[in-house]
């Protein structure tokens, strides 16, 4: 969508949405010359995206506190590093954030306090991130630049336990987790920012990213993840318990395409989306594929009492909505990904390790 009152934004744009209203699939050409601050720049999906974008030819700016309890990696950015803007800035920082937000096109928000184990021992630290930050996001936009594309990032998570198979954006929601409920929470105030104040949102929910830029050396920042980590240096993969829970595995470049597409679609605007890849593994699959392609051995062990409060069981999702409005697909399954993880990782662990 093209900034509210910016003609060149909409003349960048025109392609994208013309093609839209013919049926075709959207492409992501509306994005060369158009400026996007990605929050939380430096972490796993924020980068992935930060490197699309300027491939694209958008003007890029990156804004990240570098707070080593989210996963932000400056090495995220190393081949890039010249060619965008860095700003070493708090998301809940108010008068440096308006700073940055203004002029802007399209601003993805990736910035996160990202543990379900962490936000259950700093619930504080988890709320003041994910939601005072989300907020101070929002009333710089509303303040500053009511007109720009917000991209929300949202987690499957949120919806809790599920009710009925696949799970879908009507789903009831009922967190078991304080990261979760913070990020639900998030959705809705900018839910209620694009009701209120017509700023132009779109929330898109994620489930189980995995990919390179990722921090794997630690198990709050996706299973996957961590289990690739230790695949690399061949150690044991826990699984808890019997592992046959199921879960949508999606690659990280096909969840950032998701991302770049809901930004330039009038048809997400005001709407919640999952983009998730229509592949489903258990958990203990997944370990068995991350030991075969990558290294590692599957070890089962008894489920940790704090890892067992906030389980939930099968999680089944459905893309459909996203798919009928930008014509969005995942393209890798988890082979495919694993490998071309494992091509990335081997060039530079040290640097995530």
């Amino acid at each position: 969508m093209a900034a509210k009152g910016n003609p060149k934004g909409a003349d960048a744009n025109r392609g994208s949405i013309v093609a839209e209203q013919r049926g075709e699939p959207l492409t992501p050409a509306g994005l060369r010359g158009r400026r996007v601050l990605i929050t939380g720049g430096l972490g796993f999906i924020g980068s992935n995206l930060a490197h699309r974008c300027l491939e694209l030819g958008a003007r890029v700016t990156i804004y990240d506190c570098l707070d080593p309890r989210s996963g932000g990696n400056l090495y995220n950015i190393e081949h890039i590093r010249q060619d965008v803007e860095l700003v070493l800035g708090d998301i809940r920082d108010f008068e440096c954030l308006r700073v940055h937000v203004a002029g802007q096109d399209i601003v993805f928000h990736c910035a996160a306090y990202t543990s379900h184990p962490n936000s259950m021992r700093e619930p504080l630290m988890d709320v003041d991130v994910n939601c005072k930050g989300t907020l101070v996001l929002l009333e710089a936009l509303r303040r500053d630049n009511p007109g720009a594309r917000l991209v929300y990032l949202g987690t499957s998570t949120q919806v809790g336990r599920m009710y009925y198979r696949p799970i879908d954006e009507l789903h009831v929601e009922f967190p078991v987790d304080i990261y979760s409920a913070n990020k639900l929470a998030g959705e809705k105030y900018c839910l209620i920012y694009a009701r209120a104040y017509g700023l132009p949102v779109t929330v898109i929910r994620l489930a189980n990213v995995f990919g390179p830029r990722s921090n794997i050396k630690s198990p709050d920042f996706g299973f996957v993840n961590y289990f690739i980590g230790l695949g690399l240096q061949g150690k044991e993969i826990p699984v808890f318990g019997e592992g046959r829970q199921l879960r949508n595995i999606t690659y990280v470049e096909d969840c950032v395409e998701a991302l770049i597409l809901a930004a330039l679609s009038e048809r997400t605007v005001g709407e919640v989306f999952f983009a998730v890849s229509d592949h489903h593994y258990a958990v203990a699959e997944v370990a068995r594929e991350v030991a075969r392609v990558i290294g590692g051995r599957v070890k089962f062990v008894p489920w940790p009492e704090d890892r067992r409060a906030i389980e939930v069981g099968d999680a089944l999702i459905s893309n459909q909505k996203l798919r009928q409005a930008v014509a969005w697909t995942a393209r890798h399954d988890l082979t495919s990904g694993l490998l071309r993880t494992r091509d990335y990782y081997v060039k530079c662990l040290d640097r995530y390790l």
